[in-house]
């Protein structure tokens, strides 16, 4: 089925929970980390994609803090495919820039450099930014700003009463990019998973049971349609907002 989109509607962040190549590669017998080199096919698939249709920004949740309590050959190699699929196919080919937000502390330190590297290769980058959420959560990312606006208070730089919701945003990892339109969570499961959790305040979700590794470009419009036939409202009624429409046309 063909997903009409309309090109002047296309999210301009989009941030995915890639789920499912474990159990993906399960149905065909496989270890799990043929799942996910599987889903590094995706990836590629996805990034091409959204750099074609205009998104400006595609945020991966590729590693959480809770991921650490995987199997040790599991997190192995997961790392190593880490290394292995920062080629400059995927970026320089599609005129993408690479950046990363996570606990960067808790990486192999080969893995930190490859990070940088990629990060400074692909820095004049200017079609789209994918973004690489790695050894991440949500609430560790919160607390963290929480600890640096709170020495900022003790050490007298600013007070409590000028501390509002962009001093928070300033202060996370994400402070470079615009918050997420669209959510998109593949594999079955209906939670968030401590993901994104201040700044999907008001994006748009989307679940499907689709395995990551098959989430292909026809999925991808899929989700965008299903976002195009939303009305935002960002707490207005629907009547304000068709009204706002109507006086830009």
């Amino acid at each position: 089925m063909a997903y009409q989109l309309d090109m002047e509607r296309i999210p301009q962040h989009i941030a995915v929970i890639m789920d499912g190549n474990g159990r993906w590669a399960a149905e065909r017998g496989h270890e799990r980390s043929y799942g996910h080199q599987a889903g590094v096919d995706a990836v590629r698939r996805i990034t091409s994609e959204c750099t074609r249709l205009g998104v400006r920004y595609l945020t991966l949740y590729t590693f959480s803090t809770e991921n650490w309590n995987r199997p040790t050959d599991e997190i192995a190699a997961l790392m190593g495919l880490v290394l292995s699929s920062l080629e400059d196919e995927i970026f320089m080919k599609n005129n993408v820039r690479f950046r990363v937000v996570g606990d960067m502390g808790r990486l192999p330190e080969n893995v930190r450099r490859k990070l940088r590297e990629t990060e400074e290769h692909t820095a004049g980058n200017t079609a789209m930014t994918m973004v690489v959420a790695l050894s991440y959560s949500s609430r560790w990312e919160i607390t963290e700003a929480v600890k640096a606006i709170a020495t900022e208070v003790k050490d007298g730089r600013i007070g409590i009463g000028d501390i509002t919701e962009q001093t928070v945003d300033r202060h996370l990892q994400t402070e470079f990019m615009p918050d997420p339109d669209l959510l998109i969570r593949t594999g079955g499961e209906l939670r968030i998973s401590n993901y994104l959790l201040w700044q999907i305040a008001y994006a748009e979700m989307y679940f499907c049971d689709t395995f990551w590794p098959d989430f292909d470009e026809q999925e991808l419009h899929k989700a965008i349609a299903s976002y195009q036939g939303r009305q935002r409202r960002f707490g207005k009624t629907g009547a304000q907002i068709e009204a706002e429409e109507s006086s830009l046309r």
